[in-house]
């Protein structure tokens, strides 16, 4: 059975719930808070082992201007666009494609070549970082983006086939039927019936990918190195001074490169919503 809804809970529960909230999304936030408070502070707060208190001046701007202008952030965030944009693009892409042969086609070996998709999502990437980063220097991409775009699209064409395979799978399959007995084409029934159908799929899994290669520090720090090629994950550590970390710099440079995810989800929350709920009420 489901749980009943808050309203018909008694009221001890109801007033258990609403005092738990807060106290959730305070602890939820509170990293968030102290970096932000971090990112305002002037460095001789750290010097002098004000971590958590008051600080003893605002620097905000001054710790955001260095940020931009004193230091290679804003080529690191270049760096992140470059990188993310095509490997949403290609992942996605390429999974609509197997998405939609494997969902509509029946030819055999399909369910093996499905569940080896899924398969490599289950691998570690600690196991592959050696052998990855050998075949990037073999094929002379280390530490360039084209490397680590190439390496992000097949990393994460898994997980994008299996969400765009099942959604696929739960359209109405007389369109596809109908379309063919009207003699029309393969490519045409996948980019003029089957791929507008998929728009919430594709923005849902557009915020997802975005998100987890934006955010990528792993295979940044293995496959890359220097402000020519990696992305901002890994470029924040370059505030890190020879004995000691700028912590006012990183702070505000993490501020920074928390932003585009953010304003990425916003942007499309209602697709985003949408291609995750779909098909969950009949």
């Amino acid at each position: 059975m489901f749980p009943r809804p808050i309203e018909t809970q008694p009221r001890a529960t109801q007033i258990t719930y609403q005092s738990l909230i807060p106290v959730a999304l305070l602890l939820w936030l509170a990293p968030l808070i102290a970096v932000a408070i971090f990112s305002i502070k002037p460095d001789t707060d750290f010097t002098s082992g004000n971590y958590w208190g008051w600080p003893a001046e605002f620097e905000g701007f001054a710790n955001y201007g260095k940020v931009f202008f004193e230091s290679d952030m804003p080529r690191y965030l270049m760096n992140s666009v470059l990188i993310t944009v095509p490997t949403v693009i290609g992942a996605v892409a390429l999974s609509a494609m197997t998405g939609f042969a494997l969902g509509v086609y029946k030819f055999r070996g399909n369910l093996w070549i499905f569940f080896m998709f899924v398969a490599g999502n289950f691998v570690p990437f600690q196991i592959l970082m050696v052998p990855v980063r050998d075949l990037t220097l073999d094929l002379g991409l280390y530490n360039t983006k084209t490397g680590l775009v190439l390496f992000h699209i097949a990393f994460q064409t898994g997980f994008c086939t299996l969400f765009m395979r099942n959604f696929i799978r739960a359209l109405p399959f007389e369109l596809i039927e109908a379309a063919r007995v009207e003699g029309v084409a393969e490519w045409r029934i996948f980019w003029f019936i089957v791929l507008p159908l998929m728009k919430p799929a594709i923005a849902a899994l557009s915020v997802l990918v975005f998100t987890f290669i934006w955010n990528d520090y792993f295979w940044a720090v293995v496959l890359t190195q220097g402000a020519e090629s990696q992305p901002v994950t890994a470029g924040i550590t370059s505030f890190n001074a020879q004995y000691r970390a700028a912590y006012h710099l990183m702070s505000a440079g993490s501020i920074v490169a928390a932003l585009p995810p953010v304003a990425m989800f916003f942007l499309m929350q209602r697709h985003f919503i949408a291609g995750l709920t779909l098909g969950a009420v009949k």
